[in-house]
């Protein structure tokens, strides 16, 4: 598949985007103050998940650096390095949200303390999914500095975030059947993915250089794309079609729906990597 070489960031980036967009959903839950004591301590439990998947994630992105070294240097420009600032904002985003837990799981964390503490990581992780769009703002890479880039990027927490907190507020034994609006999140997501996607398509024709145009770098974008849109919504409908009839969703049903979503994304991330390409002498179009 195209851009697979970079498969450690496909898969940093499309996990960061979606442990960053489903903290927001779980701080939400938490916030709200509906949770019985029983359940909230539940659900802090079966936050775990999130950062396991965030640890896996930084790992592969230092794989992608060579060693752990250079990950550490690219902080010397923080403030100034669009790559500085990302892995800065996740890394604070994922020592906080992890001293929470820690906290909040040996019952450490003072309550007044604890709802501004979750509000904060939940900041952080909106601006760490923004932070990650701004890496692939290149001036000089045409097919990605653009909207698309930022919308996909985006869109990616609004599709793979709420599932995956589906899935691990089922994990603690949570009724999905009281949130059933949810989904209509990612329902909506997917619609404005598949607008974006169908845009791009054509935009992407009257992208060339002095030595390669944009549409020979994934002659079969459209195929791809289309594959994307399956899986993410057969992944969806393993949450949605449970709920339509009043069930709530199996662990091993959202599990699945998660890993289609998941693959899903990690399709479209693959493509945006394909799609690299520099100005060399003149941009046309």
């Amino acid at each position: 598949m195209v851009g697979l070489h970079e498969w450690p960031l496909m898969f940093f980036t499309v996990i960061g985007q979606s442990v960053a967009g489903a903290f927001i959903i779980m701080g939400c839950a938490i916030l709200s103050g509906k949770l019985s004591a029983e359940m909230n301590r539940k659900v802090h439990y079966s936050m775990f998940g999130l950062w396991v998947l965030m640890g896996i994630g930084f790992l592969l992105s230092m794989m992608h650096m060579g060693t752990p070294l250079r990950a550490f240097n690219s902080l010397l420009r923080l403030g100034h390095s669009s790559l500085s600032n990302e892995i800065a904002s996740g890394s604070i985003f994922f020592a906080l949200g992890g001293i929470y837990w820690l906290l909040a799981v040996f019952n450490k964390m003072p309550a007044a303390l604890g709802k501004l503490w979750v509000a904060l990581v939940m900041v952080l992780a909106a601006l760490f999914i923004t932070a990650i769009s701004r890496v692939y703002q290149i001036d000089t890479v045409p097919t990605w500095h653009n909207g698309y880039t930022t919308f996909n990027f985006v869109l990616t927490a609004f599709i793979g975030g709420p599932i995956l907190a589906a899935l691990l507020m089922r994990i603690a034994g949570f009724n999905l059947n009281c949130v059933s609006a949810l989904p209509l999140l990612s329902v909506i997501a997917i619609v404005v993915s598949a607008i974006v996607a169908t845009s791009q398509g054509f935009e992407l024709g009257s992208i060339q250089t002095s030595v390669q145009k944009a549409v020979d770098l994934v002659p079969n974008y459209g195929t791809l794309m289309g594959i994307k849109l399956v899986a993410l919504v057969l992944g969806l409908s393993c949450w949605i079609a449970p709920l339509l009839r009043k069930n709530n969703p199996s662990v091993a049903l959202l599990a699945l729906g998660f890993i289609l979503v998941f693959v899903g994304e990690f399709i479209g991330r693959g493509v945006f990597y394909g799609l690299h390409m520099t100005v060399g002498m003149a941009v046309v179009g």
